[in-house]
């Protein structure tokens, strides 16, 4: 279609054409045609509606709604978020795990004997080769950690 046409369109299927758009259908028989089948469609739609206002029934939404939200438990992404109880029990069986590593821990480190500094420097090994630097700055360190 030409632009005289498109951009007057609607106005011609609203019954307000100019006179250069009836100008140029009848010179044109492609763009003349073209605007009979469009208005031939509008027609039927214009068919399909209602005389009277139609109101949906009062739970229209709802089910609606409903639909839609049963419809995406149905599809793939339903699989990838199984809902508010499985989410619910996930988290409480991290709850769960991380007490139960807390309370290892917990006891665990009432076990440890000899962390004294005194024991500490007699654990270790002056005979095995290494440099000086490193076994200062290995005492040091471990007497910083244990440190009363």
């Amino acid at each position: 279609m030409h632009d005289v046409v498109v951009n007057e369109l609607e106005d011609h299927l609203a019954g307000n054409a100019s006179p250069a758009f009836h100008g140029h259908l009848a010179n044109c028989q492609t763009c003349r045609a073209e605007v009979e089948s469009i208005a031939r469609v509008s027609e039927m739609f214009a068919e399909l509606r209602s005389p009277e206002a139609v109101e949906a029934s009062p739970f229209f939404y709802t089910r609606v709604a409903s639909g839609i939200v049963r419809h995406e438990s149905t599809n793939y992404w339903g699989l990838l978020a199984p809902g508010a109880a499985f989410f619910r029990r996930v988290a409480f069986a991290s709850l769960l795990l991380l007490a139960g590593l807390g309370s290892y821990l917990v006891m665990r480190e009432g076990d440890i004997s000899g962390t004294d500094a005194v024991t500490i420097m007699a654990q270790h090994d002056v005979t095995a080769d290494h440099a000086a630097s490193a076994d200062r700055d290995l005492m040091l360190m471990t007497l910083a950690s244990y440190g009363q």
